[in-house]
């Protein structure tokens, strides 16, 4: 994972699929302040919420900037903290973003069994991909116009670490 940038933490409040998720779709997530839902520092967190480290491959900032910056919305994030921190590494999860959210695999239509069907990437323990290149296959098959959803115009694949991984179960 040398080649994933932090771009910081979240604080996982609730999941409504029981897998961990950088989209508000799937899962609550603990408010850094009243504008942002991320945390540069992961002691910020309030006690007893689960911490997300989140990373993105260094070759995916650029154009995810890129396409952040033509839908009129600032991506300074994405250009990283450094490296990944330590923690359980639990897989990555396809995702895209759409006016100002994340959306994942997992909130529109069916995609988690259509990128399955046509290539055979399944979700592993904690329904996320457990693979790095499965991740971002999966992610390219997405990016085909016809297969993805029209709302994502880019979809990637991001890292998730968590420091505790007792709170989700591994589906």
């Amino acid at each position: 994972m040398d080649d994933y940038l932090l771009v910081g933490y979240m604080g996982v409040l609730r999941t409504y699929m029981d897998v961990p998720s950088i989209s508000h779709c799937v899962v609550d997530l603990a408010p850094a302040n009243e504008f942002d839902m991320w945390f540069e520092d992961p002691a910020a967190v309030p006690v007893g919420v689960p911490v997300l480290a989140v990373g993105f491959a260094a070759t995916d900032v650029a154009p995810q900037v890129d396409e952040m910056a033509r839908q009129g919305f600032d991506a300074v994030r994405l250009h990283g903290k450094g490296k990944m921190p330590g923690g359980v590494l639990l897989g990555f999860e396809p995702v895209g973003f759409d006016t100002g959210t994340w959306h994942t695999w997992r909130c529109i239509g069916d995609l988690v069994t259509d990128v399955a069907t046509a290539t055979g990437i399944r979700p592993g323990p904690y329904g996320l991909i457990v693979d790095e290149p499965d991740a971002r296959r999966a992610a390219e098959w997405l990016n085909i116009p016809e297969n993805g959803d029209e709302k994502v115009a880019r979809w990637t694949s991001v890292a998730l670490v968590f420091r505790d991984s007792g709170c989700f179960t591994q589906v």
